[in-house]
């Protein structure tokens, strides 16, 4: 029984790590006989799934940035504005704080007097910052958020481009089968049983 030649990934990634799929330049490299088919065609499949896979948890991760940015964008964009005032002894400001989601409280805040700002972390957690100190994080945190979503989409695009040439190598596979197999039968070696043209879908 002849071996068969498995697919191999090819030793390079992206810059996040994520493999390349083998381009299927010549099909025999794969299948020498047809008895390496299916195996072959299963492991396609399964490398299909993998990229899929990630796929699916590099939207959501995109998806969360994307929410996330605007409040980050939002929060700093008020932090700066309180150190201007503050820097400049501005007058005191009256403003409105969201208690929950129909109730707020009216405030007035003088900003030379504002030392801090409490910030949201998550997880109920809130903390006290210097205003100088909570510039900076939300800035590094927003750039550091933007750099992610930007390195997703890449990414996102990059899975589509391998799921493509799995999908490729797949049908290339397939179609070798259907060829032997037509040979095979004009060559009366072929049972009839595995005369399944039109009956097999690719990776099936």
């Amino acid at each position: 029984m002849a071996t068969q030649k498995s697919p191999t990934i090819t030793p390079e990634t992206n810059p996040r790590g994520i493999p390349s799929a083998p381009f299927i330049d010549n099909v025999s490299d794969y299948v020498s006989t047809r008895a390496d088919v299916e195996p072959t065609l299963r492991s396609f499949q399964e490398m299909i799934s993998k990229y899929q896979f990630m796929e699916v948890n590099t939207q959501r991760r995109a998806a969360g940035l994307r929410e996330k940015i605007p409040d980050i964008k939002k929060t700093l964009e008020m932090v700066r504005f309180l150190k201007l005032r503050k820097d400049s002894n501005g007058a005191p400001l009256e403003t409105n704080f969201e208690l929950n989601d129909t109730l707020y409280a009216r405030a007035t805040v003088n900003p030379a007097d504002t030392e801090e700002v409490y910030l949201w972390l998550g997880a109920n957690v809130m903390l006290a910052y210097p205003i100088g100190e909570a510039e900076t994080m939300l800035a590094d945190k927003l750039a550091t958020a933007e750099t992610t979503l930007a390195n997703c989409d890449e990414d996102l695009e990059f899975l589509r481009e391998q799921i493509t040439t799995m999908e490729v190598a797949t049908a290339r596979v397939y179609n070798w089968d259907v060829v032997q197999r037509r040979k095979d039968k004009a060559e009366g070696k072929g049972d009839d049983d595995d005369d399944t043209t039109g009956k097999r879908t690719p990776g099936g």
